[in-house]
């Protein structure tokens, strides 16, 4: 995978001696689920136990939506950690000078407790429906995390209306769905027209709150029956809450809705969520191609979700 920019070891414990001058590392152990970054766990003599997360070498892997990627990530850690009572990972090292690796890259604490999309299907239904509950209050509680301006948290461009940041946003994949020729299955472009035609229900969204846009289960940490933890931010955006993996279409549910507290949608709410689903499934099926995935089984899944959605009456 183009982004899986791999250390040897050497390089790793040099990274290790200059975060951590007075530990030492016994055991550096490849995370494997990631789909993007590469990440490590290592652990020290003293038994300690941290994450080794580690960027790309240049953007080549990367579409249009995704700046900045680690500086993003990082940014919203610690804006939650100063706002909100759940759990996120504190940040021990953070290094984008290049000196030691050809990649930006931070060392952060090991969450509590195991990935939930490990054991999701082993649990029964009234523990996963507490859990949906949970991250819908995980998601309420980012709503207080308020900016005028709409915008990747990654870059500097801002937006004062929420309808230009997803406009930005659906051009971009269909510039990057030209470079890489990907089968839409229709003609994107029109969806531009239709856009402009509708753009109009994003006015009521007047100030932005931070959104980790990719909640799914492979990002929540479960312990004991309970959400333990909350990773990879790399996309975080300054957006509307209903952008998020959690409303979309194959994923919203009941419980979660009720831990969120909003169950009825308006019609512009209902039109918004169809544009954001737009978004994830073109995501999803541009990646592909730009992470060199050599199983294109999401390409195919996010395919048929897009032209399902596209098939909805707006």
């Amino acid at each position: 995978m183009i982004t899986k920019n791999r250390q040897p070891d050497s390089i790793i414990h040099a990274m290790i001696r200059k975060a951590f001058p007075e530990k030492e590392a016994l055991c550096i152990q490849e995370l494997t689920e990631g789909m993007c970054n590469v990440t490590y766990n290592i652990t020290f003599s003293d038994g300690d136990e941290c994450i080794l997360k580690i960027a790309a070498k240049d953007t080549t892997g990367n579409t249009s939506n995704e700046i900045c990627l680690m500086e993003a990530e990082v940014k919203a850690m610690q804006l939650v950690r100063e706002h909100c009572s759940f759990k996120v990972a504190d940040v021990f090292a953070y290094d984008c000078s290049r000196t030691i690796c050809d990649g930006d890259y931070f060392f952060m604490e090991k969450l509590p407790g195991i990935n939930y999309s490990f054991i999701k299907e082993t649990l029964p239904d009234e523990v996963k429906s507490g859990i949906a509950r949970e991250l819908g209050a995980i998601a309420r509680q980012l709503c207080t995390i308020t900016n005028p301006q709409f915008g990747f948290l990654g870059d500097t461009q801002r937006y004062d209306h929420l309808s230009d940041f997803v406009h930005t946003m659906l051009r971009n994949l269909i510039a990057d769905g030209q470079k890489k020729e990907v089968d839409w299955g229709c003609d994107v472009n029109r969806l531009l027209e239709e856009f402009e035609k509708e753009k109009h229900i994003f006015d009521e969204v007047s100030f932005a709150t931070l959104v980790h846009w990719d909640m799914w289960e492979g990002n929540v940490f479960v312990e004991k029956d309970h959400v333990s933890g909350i990773i990879d931010w790399e996309r975080a955006m300054w957006g509307e809450a209903f952008m998020d993996d959690r409303f979309r279409k194959h994923n919203r549910n009941a419980d979660f809705l009720e831990g969120f507290g909003h169950k009825v949608f308006t019609d512009a709410e209902l039109k918004r969520l169809r544009w954001y689903d737009i978004i994830l499934y073109m995501t999803m099926m541009v990646e592909v191609f730009y992470r060199g995935f050599e199983d294109q089984g999401q390409y195919y899944w996010a395919k048929e979700q897009f032209l399902g959605v596209l098939d909805e009456q707006p």
